[in-house]
């Protein structure tokens, strides 16, 4: 049976106010997200089961990549920039071959036409240029400002687009090929990389071209993925905890 209970004169219904309470003192979720959400769409979501407007990710991605987003509630959404910057860690596939403008299959795949005769010693001396501190531009499809604007904006209208370099490390990158024009990797890096942009950088050292065909995400710091949950998963065990 629900009881109901008065809080400063309001008549409030059992488990709403304690899970309120509960995600605005502030808690670090981790959330395992599915393909084509973004992570605007997880937060939205989140908002909506925790019953707190406070709610926001410790570092986006993209719609076609699954994986790793933490999410903070409350009083913990004071943690996000020190969460952001903890390094990162993730696997996929990268394509060769062909490019996209978005760097992903977000966008037209136009092969490139060329034979892919490479060796794997070939691979290996264009991924150790993409090993270690490096200089990365930013896909014109993301996220990043540019005169006030999200760059993807002005790339959807056909706009030219300057974005500036930026300096990272790539501490690890393991690869393998098990297909002539396929790569599969995993990368540990730091804030801010763009995997697409390494998936194409890969391609233009290589000559053939490549995209990012795939993207997960495992780790953030001493988060993992192993450790996160499905945001449907999550919204049943909430329920359980405080019933509407």
């Amino acid at each position: 049976m629900n009881h109901c209970r008065k809080v400063r004169g309001t008549l409030l219904i059992c488990g709403v106010t304690e899970r309120q309470e509960y995600f605005q003192n502030g808690q670090v979720i981790l959330i395992d997200k599915e393909l084509e959400w973004t992570s605007f769409d997880v937060v939205k979501r989140m908002r909506g089961i925790t019953k707190v407007r406070k709610v926001g990710h410790a570092g986006t991605l993209d719609p076609l990549a699954t994986g790793l987003l933490i999410v903070c509630t409350g009083k913990a959404t004071k943690t996000i920039n020190s969460v952001q910057a903890m390094e990162k860690e993730y696997s996929g596939e990268i394509r060769l071959g062909a490019t996209t403008a978005s760097y992903d299959l977000e966008t037209e795949v136009i092969p490139s036409g060329m034979e892919l005769d490479l060796t794997n010693a070939d691979v290996e001396v264009a991924v150790q240029k993409l090993t270690g501190e490096i200089e990365q531009i930013p896909p014109v499809y993301s996220a990043v400002k540019v005169d006030g604007e999200r760059a993807y904006k002005k790339a959807r209208r056909g706009e030219e687009i300057q974005i500036k370099s930026r300096t990272l490390v790539v501490s690890e990158f393991h690869w393998e090929r098990p297909e002539s024009d396929l790569i599969r990797f995993r990368i540990v890096c730091s804030k801010g990389t763009y995997i697409r942009t390494i998936a194409n950088d890969l391609g233009v050292y290589l000559g053939c071209g490549a995209y990012l065909a795939s993207l997960r995400r495992e780790r953030i710091g001493d988060y993992h993925v192993k450790d996160a949950s499905l945001i449907g998963d999550f919204a049943s065990h909430v329920e359980s905890l405080f019933p509407s």
